[in-house]
């Protein structure tokens, strides 16, 4: 049945991905009337959430910030679907990085590299990186359960020479690159509610007690990495600017977990700056105190 599934859904996601980026996005637009005003795609949770993190916001403008929510998340969508077959040029055109440079310095150390990010803006279109370093790049992601489209999820992902590592997988391949003495970076969206049970650390985040992800600076500690953040900024429709900002060059010599604190005071001025790119449709503070 999952495999009918694709095969029916797969002919009209590459018709999509074959539009140009203006009827893209006129599909975008009718797509979130859909998505928005007659399914209702976890609008309470979304509206739940900014109540939360944005008190100080009247309720209509939680509700202006709601509703360009909805129409980024079409927008992302559709742009990870256009990846499908996307040429190297435009990609590079529309998603670009100013200061690569900082990046660069990093990769001279010569020791492998842990990326934290957040599930704001384009972090889809962030492998397009990948045309610009010299190490092996892996995303970590969470597994999809129908297996076709978790494969078809890798191989979009993929494109730009990134390698997919599931969550489970992360573990053993640091520590198989760091036998082979296989310089990387490695992709860490560090801003998802963890489950309770690995609970570690608890941190404010938006002014509300949440436990966090804490991986990142804890394999970087243990494998000596150096860590570095990722700042997405959605400049105007289907074009972002990454900005990247050293987090730490000897993770072991920092506190615990005061690089996760760092990290989410980052994400947290990042999200203020415009918190309509937001993945507000996560659960993130499920588990708060």
């Amino acid at each position: 049945m999952r495999f009918i599934v694709y095969l029916i859904a797969y002919p009209f996601l590459w018709c999509i991905s074959m539009l140009p980026f203006s009827f893209l996005y006129l599909f975008s637009d009718f797509t979130y009337l859909i998505v928005y005003y007659i399914i209702g795609y976890r609008k309470k949770t979304v509206r739940e959430n900014l109540a939360m993190a944005l008190p100080h916001l009247s309720a209509e403008e939680r509700l202006t910030i709601e509703k360009k929510s909805f129409r980024h998340l079409c927008d992302m969508f559709l742009e990870m679907i256009k990846t499908m077959t996307i040429s190297k040029s435009e990609i590079e055109k529309r998603f670009i990085f100013p200061n690569m440079e900082v990046y660069k310095k990093l990769e001279e150390q010569d020791k492998s590299i842990a990326m934290m990010l957040a599930h704001y803006g384009s972090y889809e279109w962030v492998i397009s990186m990948n045309a610009y370093v010299k190490f092996s790049a892996f995303a970590i992601y969470k597994k999809i359960a129908n297996p076709y489209f978790d494969q078809l999820v890798r191989d979009i992902r993929s494109k730009f020479k990134a390698s997919l590592v599931t969550t489970k997988e992360t573990i053993p391949t640091i520590i198989n690159n760091n036998k082979s003495g296989k310089l990387s970076i490695y992709g860490f969206a560090s801003d998802q509610s963890p489950k309770i049970t690995s609970a570690f650390h608890w941190q404010k985040f938006m002014g509300i007690e949440v436990p966090v992800h804490t991986g990142a600076e804890i394999l970087a500690k243990k494998y000596n990495m150096n860590i570095i953040f990722l700042k997405v900024k959605k400049v105007k429709r289907g074009f972002y600017e990454a900005h990247f900002e050293v987090l730490c060059e000897n993770a072991k010599d920092v506190p615990n977990y005061e690089i996760t604190d760092k990290f989410l005071t980052l994400v947290e001025q990042q999200i203020y700056e415009a918190p309509e790119y937001y993945l507000w449709t996560h659960k993130r503070w499920k588990h708060k105190r």
